[in-house]
């Protein structure tokens, strides 16, 4: 088994990995950005025979496009990754299961990041297991224990970052209860999860079109939630006024896109960055190209970490279940690797963008 990451090692996306295994040539994920909207460079790809997708979010599923340049090869989903990320599958993958490529074993289970998303273990117990981005913390989308693999692939996002999503409900709620609060995020992913939580906590939540209509997607496609969340979710759209561009600003305003990059986010960012009233607080990734940096430094915006990937605690768990001979971490930035690896001082480690293995 061979694998190489295109992108997703030493820097933080886009998502894009050659995996060789048993003839076959597998590319897993292929995003854009999230800084810059940067693209994976496809150059000299060569063959691919499939294309197996983790989940719907941009730098994980932006970049499909460019597969023409590669004789379109098949893609693999799960249905409502698909429908989220605006693409038509080719084959579906399972939430939990099993298919079979070309004779290479191919085992999903739920990531608990985003709804529909997965992650992948490619050729059974001696292959590769890739993890996409996870999170075990979540209100809404329960995860899949992990199972044994040879090599790993792992979500390191938040590199020794080891505090919980406790913190985060509660400073916004302290935020909240002194004024109106508008928090940009991802419609499939974060932005469902904070509704809910801060929802549950007593506070008004307004929720854009764009967010509802994931809502109730998700609701509609009986998708595997955690314990009583379908409940919550169910809840939430009952109980919640939707948030529309010309709304008065009172409570928790959750509207798309993250960064206020776009959508209504973005008209909302640009109508009350300047108005004291409204608190804009960021809770992911900064991402560079998009207005939420330099709201931040100039100090009209806060930032608020909220886990939608794993602690450190997360990790050492992961590495523990899967017992890999060899791990990759990805998605974190190089400048944050010797803290990263300090943190871990027993872990397998392969701080390179490839590994070899002789599979068992």
């Amino acid at each position: 088994m061979k694998v190489r990451a295109i992108s997703g090692f030493g820097v933080k996306g886009p998502a894009c990995f050659v995996v060789e295994v048993g003839g076959l040539r597998l590319l897993v994920d292929c995003g854009r950005g999230p800084d810059f909207d940067t693209p994976p460079d496809l150059s000299g790809l060569g063959v691919i025979d499939a294309v197996l997708i983790s989940h719907a979010h941009r730098d994980h599923a932006g970049a499909l496009d460019l597969l023409e340049a590669a004789d379109r090869p098949p893609v693999y989903a799960s249905d409502l990754t698909a429908q989220l990320a605006g693409f038509v599958p080719d084959h579906l993958l399972p939430l939990d299961g099993t298919l079979d490529i070309s004779g290479i074993e191919i085992l999903a289970g739920r990531a608990g990041h985003a709804p529909g998303g997965v992650w992948l273990r490619i050729g059974g117990a001696g292959g590769l297991l890739y993890t996409g981005d996870f999170s075990n913390e979540g209100a809404l989308f329960s995860p899949t224990p992990w199972p044994r693999a040879q090599a790993l692939i792992f979500d390191a996002s938040y590199g020794a970052y080891d505090k919980d999503v406790a913190g985060a409900i509660s400073a916004i709620g302290d935020i909240a209860r002194i004024g109106p609060v508008l928090l940009p995020a991802p419609a499939a992913g974060r932005g469902l999860e904070m509704a809910v939580e801060l929802h549950r906590a007593g506070h008004e939540v307004r929720l854009c079109p764009v967010h509802r209509t994931v809502a109730a997607t998700v609701l509609e496609r009986d998708v595997e939630l955690a314990p009583q969340a379908r409940d919550a979710l169910a809840g939430l759209l009952a109980e919640t006024r939707e948030l529309r561009v010309d709304a008065a600003p009172s409570g928790v305003m959750i509207a798309a896109k993250a960064d206020g990059g776009g959508g209504l986010a973005r008209r909302l960012v640009d109508a009350w960055a300047d108005r004291r009233e409204v608190a804009i607080v960021f809770t992911g990734h900064l991402s560079a190209g998009t207005p939420a940096p330099d709201l931040v430094t100039s100090g009209r915006a806060r930032f608020i970490r909220w886990n939608v990937h794993p602690r450190l605690d997360d990790i050492e768990t992961l590495l523990v279940a899967v017992a890999p001979e060899a791990a990759m971490p990805a998605f974190l930035p190089i400048g944050q690797m010797p803290e990263f690896v300090a943190a871990l001082p027993d872990a397998p480690l392969v701080l390179s963008p490839e590994l070899q293995l002789s599979r068992r």
